[in-house]
């Protein structure tokens, strides 16, 4: 199903009910080329280290995960059993790292791959492009493209000519079923401008086949992205499918990449088996 502009889509391309999208350019193949990878064993994780909050610090704040305070009632009970349980209150879609689902945003009222948003996410739960196309975990190449290994991007659009680039100068290609990992070295909370993924890279992604993306850059926002809908979350994850994986750390990734000189690994994505969501907190693993 082609849209009536030039933004590059997926729509109809794996069928009208398909709920995986670009997680279809993971073939066995690309398995096997991604567990090629691994020839140390050395492990790094592109999460955000999250400290919870005790419910009784105050109230629920979107940006934290809340604990109850079951464990410290627990200790406090005389004869207490030798054990401890919290509860846990999480947002998925916060400040740490965390898988989005197709169904996590809509264009026109649509949700990959054209299917109407309001009976996709309905009060009884998502009944398309949810968690549910995770449970089996997500395992593929990644690659690291280090954008900011002078020094921190300035703010500005980042391009197709800016991924070649790179590419060229880590001797590295990115081949379809591939994960791409961006890396700026700066964060939407430095202060303005910061760099954004612009439609240009988005179409780089849709050319070269990128089945997920994540990293430290994203949605290039007005006025680097004047008049056009946000490239990730609107284009890559709406129109192409692409799960991304939004606020990861990629700071460890790149000492590592650049300690090794390797900026292609086996990358493990193993979410909580929980299914008919949006999105899921993630601990996304480079394995060398």
């Amino acid at each position: 199903m082609a849209q009536a502009d030039d933004l590059p889509d997926n729509w109809g391309r794996w069928g009208e009910d398909d709920e995986s999208g670009t997680l279809n350019l993971i073939t066995d193949a690309v398995r096997a080329r991604a567990a090629a990878e691994v020839r140390t064993g050395r492990a790094v994780s592109l999460a955000m280290p999250v400290r919870p909050t005790p419910i009784l610090m105050g109230p629920f704040a979107p940006d934290t995960i809340e604990t109850s305070p079951v464990q410290q009632l627990m200790a406090l009970t005389p004869h207490a059993a030798q054990a401890a349980a919290e509860v846990m209150i999480v947002t998925n879609h916060a400040v740490w790292t965390h898988l989005d689902a197709l169904s996590h945003q809509a264009i026109d009222g649509l949700v990959y791959p054209g299917r109407p948003f309001a009976g996709s996410v309905t009060p009884a739960g998502v009944t398309h492009g949810s968690t549910t196309a995770f449970a089996s975990g997500v395992v593929t190449r990644g690659i690291l493209l280090d954008l900011a290994a002078d020094g921190p991007l300035p703010g500005g659009p980042v391009t197709g000519a800016d991924l070649d680039a790179a590419e060229e100068r880590q001797g590295v290609t990115l081949e379809p079923g591939d994960a791409l990992v961006l890396r700026g070295g700066r964060t939407l909370k430095d202060d303005p401008p910061v760099p954004g993924v612009s439609v240009d890279a988005v179409r780089w992604m849709h050319r070269r086949g990128v089945s997920l993306y994540t990293g430290d850059i994203e949605d290039a926002r007005p006025p680097l992205n004047p008049g056009a809908p946000a490239p990730l979350h609107k284009i890559a994850l709406v129109r192409l499918g692409m799960p991304l994986i939004d606020a990861a750390n990629v700071e460890e990734l790149a000492a590592v990449c650049t300690e090794l000189s390797r900026y292609s690994f086996l990358l493990a994505i193993a979410p909580p088996r929980i299914l008919g969501m949006t999105g899921i907190p993630v601990n996304p693993l480079a394995i060398f």
